[in-house]
C-alpha cells in the first residue's frame, strides 16, 4: 500500500502510487509506523530536492531526520509552496535567488524566502492553502492554475491538464480569463523574472 507522501499542487499530501522526478521535506511529519500525524509541516523552510544525490539511497520514512515527500515536478512542488533547495540543488536555488532579487531588489538569505513564501501559501491561522486570482494572459510559464474545477500547467500558449501520474492533453491558454491560481504569488514573480522550473518529462510529449 503506497505511504502517504505524494504532493498534489494543491499542498495536500496524499497516498497514491503515482511517482514522482523530485523529492523534499516540511520537516518531520511521520510517526514509527509511516503514517502522518496531524501536522502538515514543522518549520518554514519548505523545499525541494533532486531524487539522486551522490547516489545515496536510503528506506523512507524511517528515523526522526525528515519526512521524504515527492513532487510530480518542480512545477507542482512550486505550486504546493516549495521553494529548490540550497544544498542538493544549489543551481537552481541561485537561481531563483536571483530572480526574486531581480523582482524585488533584494537578496534574500533562505529564512527571508521561506517566511514571504510561508505567508503567501498558507491562509493564516489555518492551514489551507492560500490561492490568488489572475488574468490567465498575464501568467508565467511554470504556473500551475485551476480551470473548469481541474488542475492545468501554463506553457506557451496552451495549458496542458496535471494528474499525478503527468501531464495530458494540451489545450488553449484561456486568454482574457481570470483564473484560480495555485503557485504562491512569490514564486510566480520569479517565474514571470526567467526562471524556468524542471518539468516532468509528460510536459514535452503533451506539446508534441
Amino acid at each position: 500500500m503506497p505511504l502517504q507522501n505524494r504532493v498534489l499542487p494543491t499542498g495536500e499530501i496524499v497516498a497514491i502510487a503515482a511517482r514522482g522526478t523530485m523529492t523534499g521535506n516540511r520537516g518531520i511529519l511521520h510517526r514509527e509506523n509511516k503514517t502522518l500525524g496531524t501536522a502538515r509541516w514543522t518549520h518554514h523552510a519548505w523545499i525541494c530536492c533532486t531524487l539522486d544525490w551522490q547516489g545515496r539511497k536510503r528506506p523512507v520514512m524511517t528515523g526522526r531526520n525528515w519526512t521524504e515527500l515527492f513532487f510530480l515536478d518542480e512545477a507542482v512542488a512550486f505550486a504546493a509552496g516549495h521553494r529548490p533547495c540550497g544544498y542538493c540543488r544549489r543551481s537552481a536555488y541561485k537561481r531563483y535567488v536571483a530572480a526574486w532579487e531581480h523582482v524585488t531588489g533584494t537578496r534574500p538569505k533562505a529564512p527571508q524566502l521561506d517566511k514571504a513564501l510561508h505567508a503567501a501559501r498558507i491562509i493564516k491561522g489555518g492551514r489551507q492553502q492560500q490561492t490568488g486570482t489572475a488574468n490567465c494572459d498575464s501568467l508565467p510559464d511554470g504556473t500551475i492554475i485551476i480551470y473548469g474545477g481541474r488542475h492545468h500547467l501554463l506553457v506557451g500558449p496552451r495549458m496542458l491538464l496535471y494528474s499525478p501520474d503527468g501531464y495530458g492533453l494540451a489545450t488553449p491558454r484561456p486568454s482574457g480569463t481570470h483564473v484560480t491560481v495555485l503557485t504562491p504569488s512569490p514564486t510566480v514573480a520569479v517565474l514571470r523574472a526567467g526562471y524556468a522550473p524542471a518539468l516532468h518529462p509528460t510536459a514535452t510529449l503533451s506539446l508534441d
